[in-house]
């Protein structure tokens, strides 16, 4: 979404405060939960602590994050700042689509869910011929065979797979 590109590095560009902003304070949250999340050994040299190199990774990011946001040459946000973080929260939308999938591969089976979402996924990226939709099915079909069959990946059989009848209960679980 930037558009505002040019071959002056100190010109400000669109979502750079919002970015120092947001990883300054992911990195602040990281750095203040590293006494709990990391141990200090007592007998261990200090290379050994498994709190060092986290505590030098992450004091790092803090470090560097406030000297980015420190440098920048503006340090209020613009009505282009928050365009951009839009673009940035529009990103959730994959998110969502993403979860319903790894919800509904339980319940419905993972080669109908696949089938399912790949046409419905090619749809929302803009690909609306029936031949690109036959060919997202096409793609999802090989996709779960290679992925059961031929990789055999370990994948639960869905509850819609228990009201099948037992030979075919078993075929769909093994193989889609």
């Amino acid at each position: 979404m930037s558009n505002d590109i040019s071959q002056d590095h100190r010109r400000p560009k669109r979502g750079q405060l919002l970015f120092a902003v947001l990883f300054l304070a992911a990195s602040a949250l990281l750095l203040a939960r590293l006494g709990d999340q990391t141990k200090w050994l007592n007998g261990k040299a200090l290379f050994a602590q498994p709190r060092f190199w986290p505590a030098i990774g992450v004091g790092g990011m803090v470090v560097f994050g406030a000297l980015h946001l420190w440098h920048l040459p503006r340090r209020r946000f613009t009505r282009p700042d928050y365009l951009e973080g839009r673009v940035w929260l529009s990103i959730l939308e994959w998110v969502l689509w993403f979860l319903a999938y790894v919800i509904a591969v339980p319940i419905v089976g993972y080669l109908p869910t696949t089938l399912i979402f790949a046409p419905l996924l090619s749809r929302r990226m803009g690909y609306k011929s029936p031949r690109m939709m036959w060919i997202s099915i096409a793609f999802a079909f090989v996709i779960v065979v290679l992925f059961k069959s031929v990789l055999q990946v370990k994948i639960p059989g869905a509850l819609a797979y228990e009201y099948l009848p037992g030979a075919l209960r078993s075929f769909f679980i093994v193989h889609f």
